[in-house]
C-alpha cells in the first residue's frame, strides 16, 4: 500500500513538474527575457511565472486598451490576469476591481465583457527625425506628437480618439506646423461580427494607415508606397461596420467622404485629395473595406479596396477613384517579412487634366494608373534572451504615380521611382525605437535624379 502511494504521489509531482515545464516554455515563447534559475525549487518557478505576469500586466495593459500596434496580430503577449469563466473560455481581469475588462482586438473594436463603466486610459506617441538628404545639411524635426484619449459610456458604447501635433509648434497661418484630429469615434458593441462605428476615420487600406505608431514598423520614415499610391495618415467621416467573423477572418466597411480630385497633381497622386473632416463631401460617398485573416499564428494576409467619385469641387468632370491592395506579414523565428502591393485607378483622367489646367493654369500631368508594391525582409540579431532587441532590415520599394497616362498625356520619368532602405532597429524596451537608415532612392529620368538620404530617428508608444 505505501509503495502505491509513493508511486502515486510521484506521478503526481511528475505531471505537475510536466505542466509547470510547459508554461515556463510558453512563457519563453511570449518573452524571451523570461529565465528560471537552473536549480529553483517548484514554488520559486511558480512564484518567478506570477512575478513576471504581474510585470506583463503593468507594461501592457495601457497598450492593449489602446488602438492597437502594427504587429498586434503577432504579438500573443497577454496584457492582463488570465480567468476561466463558467463557459471555459478565458477572459482578462482589471487588476483593480477584479473585474473583466474591454479590450482592443487588432481590428481596433472593443470587445464587451462583463458589466459597469470601465474608463479606457490615455495613450500616445512620438516621432523625432534627423534627416539629410545628399549635399544638403541635416534637419532636426520633431515630427509627431500624438496623444489618445479614450472613454467607455458603457460596456457597449466606446470613445477612442487621436489628436495629433505636427513639427512642434503652430503659429498662426504659417506653414511649419500642424494640429490634426486623426481620429474620434464611436463603437456601438452589438455582436463580436457586428459593430457600428461612426465619426473620423482612418481609411482601413493597407498596413500602415492604421497601424503607424514608430515602433511598429522598421524605417525612420514611412513607406513611400503608403505614402503617395496609398495615402498617409489617411481619415475622412463616415460610419461603417467592423466585426470579428471567427477562424482568423476579421473586417472593416465604411462608407466615408469622397476625395477630392481638384489636389491631384503627378507628384504626390491623390495624396493632397484627402479632406480629412474639413469641407467634406457626402454627395457621391465612397466605400471603402478591409479584409483580414489571422487564423495562422503570426501570419497576417489582407486586402483592401476602395471606390468614390472625388469631383465634388470640379464642374464639369467627377472621376471616380479606386483602389486595391493586398498586404501580408509573417513571423519565422528570427526573421520578419512584410509586404504590399497597391493600385490606384482614376477614371475621366484626361477630362480632369484638362479641368485643372484651366482652373489652376498649369498642367497637373494626373496619371489614369498609380502603382506601387514594396518587400521588407528583417532579422533579429540579438538572443531571446535579453530584453533589448535589435533589428536589421532592407525594403525595397516601386512606385509610380504615372504607370499609365490617359491618351494624349506622356509620363515624366522622375516620377517613376524605386527606393532601398537598409536600416537598424534598436529596442531597448517594445515600445521604443531607435531607428536608422539610408535610402538609396532612384528614377528613370536623366536629368530630375532623385536624392539618397541619411535618416536618424527616435520613437516610442505608451
Amino acid at each position: 500500500m505505501l509503495l502505491c502511494l509513493s508511486t502515486l504521489a510521484t506521478a503526481q509531482t511528475t505531471e505537475q513538474d510536466r505542466r509547470l515545464s510547459a508554461l515556463e516554455q510558453k512563457m519563453r515563447e511570449l518573452d524571451p527575457s523570461f529565465q528560471v534559475p537552473a536549480q529553483a525549487g517548484w514554488d520559486d518557478r511558480l512564484a518567478a511565472l506570477e512575478a513576471r505576469m504581474a510585470q506583463l500586466v503593468q507594461t501592457r495593459l495601457a497598450a492593449e486598451s489602446g488602438p492597437p500596434s502594427a504587429d498586434a496580430a503577432l504579438d500573443p503577449i497577454p496584457t492582463a490576469p488570465l480567468s476561466v469563466n463558467e463557459a471555459g473560455n478565458h477572459q482578462q481581469l482589471s487588476e483593480q476591481t477584479g473585474n473583466p475588462l474591454q479590450r482592443v482586438s487588432v481590428t481596433g473594436d472593443y470587445q464587451a465583457s462583463g458589466e459597469g463603466e470601465t474608463r479606457l486610459p490615455v495613450s500616445g506617441y512620438m516621432d523625432f527625425h534627423v534627416n539629410k538628404f545628399r549635399g544638403e545639411p541635416a534637419r532636426p524635426d520633431f515630427h509627431r506628437f500624438v496623444l489618445l484619449f479614450g472613454h467607455s459610456f458603457s460596456t457597449r458604447i466606446k470613445f477612442w480618439s487621436e489628436f495629433e501635433l505636427e513639427h512642434s509648434f503652430v503659429e498662426g497661418r504659417e506653414v511649419g506646423g500642424e494640429i490634426a484630429l486623426e481620429q474620434a469615434y464611436l463603437d456601438f458593441l452589438i455582436k463580436p461580427w457586428l459593430n457600428v462605428r461612426a465619426g473620423m476615420l482612418l481609411t482601413p487600406v493597407g498596413i500602415i494607415n492604421e497601424r503607424h505608431e514608430p515602433p511598429s514598423f522598421n524605417g525612420v520614415e514611412r513607406p513611400f508606397v503608403e505614402t503617395v499610391i496609398i495615402p498617409s495618415t489617411w481619415r475622412e467621416l463616415g460610419f461603417g461596420f467592423t466585426g470579428d467573423l471567427g477562424r482568423g477572418f476579421r473586417y472593416r466597411a465604411y462608407m466615408i467622404s469622397a476625395l477630392d480630385a481638384s489636389r491631384f497633381n503627378a507628384e504626390s497622386g491623390i495624396q493632397e485629395g484627402r479632406t480629412n473632416g474639413f469641407d467634406a463631401s457626402f454627395r457621391n460617398p465612397a466605400f471603402v473595406g478591409r479584409v483580414e485573416y489571422a487564423g495562422v499564428r503570426r501570419l497576417t494576409l489582407g486586402a483592401s479596396f476602395y471606390t468614390g467619385k472625388s469631383g465634388f469641387n470640379l464642374v464639369s468632370v467627377n472621376p471616380r477613384v479606386a483602389i486595391g491592395s493586398f498586404d501580408g506579414r509573417f513571423s519565422f523565428r528570427r526573421f520578419d517579412f512584410r509586404g504590399l502591393f497597391a493600385n490606384t485607378w482614376i477614371s475621366h483622367a484626361r477630362e480632369l487634366n484638362e479641368v485643372l489646367e484651366r482652373q489652376v493654369g498649369f498642367l497637373q500631368n494626373v496619371g489614369r494608373e498609380l502603382r506601387g508594391y514594396y518587400a521588407e525582409p528583417a532579422v533579429h540579431v540579438l538572443p531571446r534572451r535579453l530584453r533589448n532587441d535589435l533589428i536589421l532590415f532592407t525594403r525595397y520599394e516601386k512606385y509610380n504615380t504615372q504607370h499609365r497616362m490617359p491618351e494624349g498625356f506622356v509620363p515624366l520619368p522622375q516620377f517613376n521611382q524605386s527606393s532601398w532602405v537598409a536600416g537598424v532597429t534598436y529596442k531597448p524596451n517594445a515600445d521604443i525605437a531607435v531607428k536608422f537608415d539610408y535610402s538609396f532612392n532612384r528614377n528613370a529620368s536623366t536629368v530630375v535624379r532623385a536624392i539618397d538620404s541619411i535618416n536618424l530617428g527616435l520613437g516610442w508608444w505608451f
